[in-house]
């Protein structure tokens, strides 16, 4: 039992009770009292905090004095100071580099995106091109005096639409690390909240702490709308345009010291420097309200006359979206320096019913297919009738919350055929119709032995 217990222990490495790093990461740890374990950086950090740098730390865990082997012993130290060792294979397994001859070209990207987003046709077009100069501009440097500034962009589109989806399957494409953020928990540095650094410790945390690898990563950052000026208010804007303010120097390419595993810098978490010049920020949100704006633009020509355009000429136009510009989203409240620093803005289209039927049946991962593999590990076909497609569809439209609708009306009437399917091996297929889905009817059931004379008729 004693060598079973051994054994399991032995998959495990401890990990540094500050900075959480492990043991293959920083070297010997220095064993503490109280199941503790330190590495020698945040020691010495720790000794610099209270002697004003005054004292150096060597290496303690060779003198045999400050050993705390004595105190502590190895195999008593919990689990959950401990990290999982990597396998042998998983180390030699390394990711390959991206090289400019292994970039993508534009038109390769947005035959890859094809395969797994519906329809933003020109969404796809403008991040391909925007993605494919980008790595150029990371790889080659031999620009001379010419030097290529960077393709932030910025995204505009309904909730829903594919923004955050677009982003990750165009980093698994280039495999490069990826940071996906959320703007709504920023706030100017000193309150409570996430300070600016912290999209770039996300980044870091993704590229496994590797600094040079999180240089050439790519960080999104989602609800951008919500860090717009705030209006009429006479407290201080610290989750406003004072993040704006934050994050201008980030976008444009600057040396930050991010914390390394936690959200905030503090005396006990080390610091990393990361250059952001080469980093690829594509900020999204779905700017609610911001149609409003559009229009008013768009109807300052109205007035009285013959050729006059009516006021109400773009009230019926579903993708006002599309005629968006600089100056409509200044008036929703991002400022100017923001908006230069993101140069490349696209949309992205609202999802109509025709689409959210391809999204049901195209994509290589699609939802339904996904279902339909779960399933044939029980031995069962699943199948959906045209109309079934609709129903959900018509159902998702009614929701007014994008693709993200449709995952929930699945789920809800996937239950009962999940549970219940298990219970009889004599299943062999389930036809779903819209019957189903509207709650008129049952799945369409066949049993095994039905099938297996058709196929043999």
């Amino acid at each position: 039992m004693d060598d079973n217990m051994n054994h399991k222990d032995d998959d495990y490495e401890k990990y540094c009770y500050l900075c959480r790093r492990p043991e293959s990461q920083v070297g010997k740890l220095i064993y503490m009292p109280n199941n503790i374990n330190i590495c020698q950086d945040c020691m010495q950090k720790t000794f610099d905090s209270f002697a004003g740098g005054g004292m150096q730390f060597i290496d303690l865990s060779n003198m045999p004095n400050l050993n705390m082997n004595q105190f502590t012993p190895v195999n008593d130290i919990p689990k959950n100071q401990k990290v999982k060792k990597k396998k042998a294979e998983e180390k030699k397994q390394k990711e390959p580099e991206l090289t400019l001859s292994s970039i993508p070209a534009p038109h390769e990207m947005k035959e890859k995106l094809d395969e797994y987003v519906i329809g933003q046709e020109k969404a796809k077009k403008v991040i391909s091109v925007a993605v494919y100069n980008h790595y150029k501009r990371v790889l080659t440097n031999t620009m001379d005096d010419i030097e290529i500034e960077k393709s932030n962009m910025l995204m505009v589109g309904p909730t829903g639409s594919g923004k955050t989806y677009l982003v990750k399957t165009i980093a698994r494409i280039l495999n490069v690390p990826l940071a996906i953020t959320d703007a709504t928990t920023l706030t100017e540095a000193g309150y409570i909240g996430d300070d600016v650094e912290s999209v770039l410790s996300k980044l870091l945390a993704a590229a496994d702490n590797d600094v040079e690898k999180a240089e050439r990563g790519i960080v999104f950052i989602d609800e951008i709308d919500k860090i717009a000026k705030k209006r009429n208010t006479n407290s201080r804007d610290v989750s406003g345009e004072a993040v704006q303010q934050g994050l201008l120097k980030i976008l444009e390419g600057a040396e930050v010291e991010v914390p390394v595993g936690a959200g905030s810098k503090n005396a006990m978490v080390p610091l990393a420097t990361i250059n952001t010049r080469n980093i690829l920020f594509i900020c999204g949100g779905a700017f609610p309200d911001l149609e409003d704006i559009i229009k008013s633009r768009l109807n300052k020509q109205s007035s009285i006359g013959f050729k006059a355009d009516l006021k109400d000429k773009y009230d019926k136009e579903t993708d006002i979206l599309q005629k968006v510009t600089m100056e409509d989203l200044r008036e929703f409240g991002m400022i100017p320096e923001f908006l230069g620093r993101l140069p490349i803005l696209f949309t992205l289209q609202s999802l109509d019913e025709d689409m959210l039927v391809q999204i049901l049946k195209e994509p290589k991962n699609a939802i339904l297919k996904q279902y339909q593999k779960l399933l044939s590990l029980d031995g069962v076909d699943l199948q959906f009738d045209d109309s079934a497609f609709h129903a959900i569809a018509k159902r998702a439209m009614e929701q007014k919350t994008g693709a993200r609708a449709l995952r929930a009306i699945i789920e809800e009437f996937m239950l009962d055929i999940m549970y219940q399917i298990p219970r009889d091996d004599n299943i062999g297929r389930v036809t779903i119709t819209s019957d189903y889905i509207d709650g008129k009817g049952l799945p369409l059931i066949e049993m095994r032995g039905v099938l297996a004379l058709e196929e043999n008729s």
